[in-house]
Parts: C-alpha cells; sequence; structure tokens
C-alpha cells in the first residue's frame, strides 16, 4: 500500500485531496505536515493520519512516507518539489507546478537522478469526460475540428486569499487558465503555435483578474476568457465541421455541473448524453499516480507536459504586454 505524506493542511487537500487519499484503493494517509503542529495533528487526526509533524523538512525525512502531495502557495512549488525529489520522494505537485517554464527542466533532471515519479495535479485529464472528448475528435464525430471556446470564472475579493497575493503566485492565469489550456491540448493533442491576450490586474492585489485569450493552433483557434472577479462559470466548446462537443461543468464537473458532455450534429437536430454519475477525479488522479510510481503504465501528467503548458500560459503574459500575436 502507498504511503502519503501531505505538506501543508491547505484547503484544496483538506476539501479533495485528502479525502480522495482515504478513499483510494491502493493508498494510504500516513503523515501529514504543518508549520503549525497542531494544525497537523488536528487535520491528521480528522482523516487518520499515522503521523503528524512540525516542519516539512520532518516529512520528508520520514521513512514511512513513499510520496507526496504538495498544496503549499504557488510561490514555494518548485522549492518544495526538488526538495522532496531529493529526499526520495514520488511527487505529485498541485498546479502550476511553476511560475515559468524555465523552473521545471531542473526538475526533469533531478526526477531522472533520483528514479522517482512527479506530477503536476491536473485531475481533469484523469475524468472520463475528458477521455470521452479526446476520443471523439480523434475518431472524427465531429468532423475536421475549427473551434475551441472557453469560459472559467469566480469571485473572489479576500485580500487574505492567496489568489489575490502577487507574492505567493495568485491571479487568474495561475490559478485557472491552466484549465482551458491543458484541456484543449489533452483533448486535441495539439500544441498552440502562437496567442493574443488581453489582460486586466487589480489595482489593489496587482494580480491578473481578466483575461481574454485566442490561442492559434493551426489547425484550429482557442478562445476564452477567464476572471477572479465575475460571476462563477466553466464551460468548454468543441466545435467542428460536423457537430459540436458541450463539456459541462468542465473542470469542477459535481460543483458547476452534472457529469456529462453533449454531442451535437451538424443541424442541431440530434444530440448524445454522455453522463459519468459519481465520478471522482481526484481520486482517479491519485489512484493513476500511485500506479505509475509503483511501475505501472497508467498515463500521466509527465513534467515534460508540464513544460509545454507553462509555455503557453508564460507566452500568454507576454501578449498581455503587447498588441498582436506572441509566440508559444
Amino acid at each position: 500500500m502507498f504511503r502519503w505524506g501531505v505538506l501543508s493542511t491547505a484547503k484544496i487537500g483538506r476539501e479533495q485531496l485528502l479525502p480522495a487519499i482515504v478513499d483510494s484503493e491502493n493508498g494510504i494517509l500516513s503523515a501529514i505536515a504543518s508549520r503549525d503542529l497542531s494544525k497537523a495533528k488536528v487535520v491528521g487526526e480528522r482523516f487518520g493520519a499515522r503521523h503528524a509533524f512540525g516542519s516539512y523538512e520532518e516529512l520528508l525525512a520520514s521513512p514511512d512516507v513513499d510520496g507526496v502531495y504538495i498544496p503549499l502557495p504557488t510561490s514555494q512549488h518548485v522549492e518544495w518539489t526538488a526538495k522532496a525529489i531529493e529526499a526520495g520522494k514520488h511527487v505529485l505537485v498541485e498546479k502550476p507546478l511553476a511560475l515559468d517554464a524555465k523552473d521545471i527542466p531542473p526538475l526533469i533532471k533531478l526526477r531522472d537522478q533520483k528514479n522517482v515519479l512527479v506530477c503536476e495535479a491536473f485531475m481533469v485529464v484523469y475524468h472520463p469526460q475528458w477521455i470521452k472528448v479526446r476520443d471523439l475528435i480523434a475518431s472524427g464525430a465531429i468532423g475536421r475540428l475549427r473551434h475551441v471556446q472557453g469560459a472559467f470564472s469566480y469571485y473572489n475579493v479576500d485580500p487574505n486569499n492567496m489568489r489575490n497575493k502577487l507574492d505567493l503566485g495568485g491571479g487568474a492565469l495561475p490559478d485557472i487558465g491552466v484549465y482551458p489550456t491543458v484541456s484543449t491540448r489533452f483533448s486535441t493533442g495539439k500544441e498552440p503555435l502562437r496567442v493574443q491576450a488581453t489582460i486586466e490586474r487589480d489595482t489593489t492585489f496587482g494580480t491578473d483578474i481578466y483575461s481574454s485569450i485566442r490561442a492559434d493552433f493551426g489547425d484550429f483557434e482557442l478562445s476564452f476568457y477567464l476572471s477572479t472577479q465575475m460571476a462563477a462559470r466553466q464551460e468548454m466548446v468543441f466545435h467542428g465541421e460536423k457537430g459540436f462537443i458541450e463539456v459541462f461543468g468542465p473542470f469542477n464537473a459535481g460543483l458547476y455541473e452534472h457529469h456529462r458532455i453533449e454531442l451535437h450534429n451538424q443541424n442541431h437536430t440530434e444530440a448524445q448524453v454522455f453522463r459519468f454519475p459519481g465520478t471522482q477525479q481526484y481520486r482517479l488522479e491519485c489512484e493513476a499516480f500511485v500506479r505509475a510510481a509503483q511501475g505501472g503504465k497508467d498515463r500521466v501528467f509527465t513534467l515534460e507536459e508540464s513544460v509545454l503548458n507553462q509555455k503557453v500560459i508564460d507566452a500568454i503574459f507576454r501578449a498581455g504586454e503587447k498588441d498582436g500575436w506572441e509566440t508559444v
């Protein structure tokens, strides 16, 4: 049984990954760490962790931990991923792994030296609805793909929230802009060549709070908007010559919408609905990660893919500073 350790008592860990680990078939929660030992003990007791540590270093030194999940603030991801690899642990790290694509290759080199598995935690690529979208596009169900349209927004103006702190890696693009990007890349197997972007920043926080983005994939375009200060919405549509696919609640199915996609025909006279009730994408992610760490052949989100995705986000930020296209 794979023994998990978790660095920090962050909300996403408490609400998503810790329950997923506890419910998984091939892993147990062995340890949790916090810079405040009392917090580690409280959360550890809640989820049945066998050990609680008052520092991240203690957890990484523990022989009772095979791999770690890192939900620390974005600005600390690269640092603690490197430390976990050095300790010989497998690593599942929250997205975005980095704030600049150039920071990821050193982790790849370190990963290969230590022979461990390191993955950015994009749970969507393990959800059967996204695997179905990918398969439908590949099978020609919508003919030639011409356009992908997306939206992701929520409203958060809490000055104490990490997403509104520039020095911690906050902002809409790092937090949620990665999702329309990664899901389009995953579903099509294509990479964008160039991007255009309009970016608005909060005058107080300094973080990007609204972006409108256009990405040229050569054969098709992706356009999407995102915001941390608009009413909550998620949507992705893949529009082809013979039909289109709508993905409902594409990134947080079960919270924003039901787990379903719809395939519409060319004339809009027929639609097939594919439902995936009860899917726990975080549990699927954890179980796939463990199998891969133990030598299995499960497809996981590699660091090489992380470099490609972060290059897109980096290019979007550059495009927001100019009028015109920016090469990815």
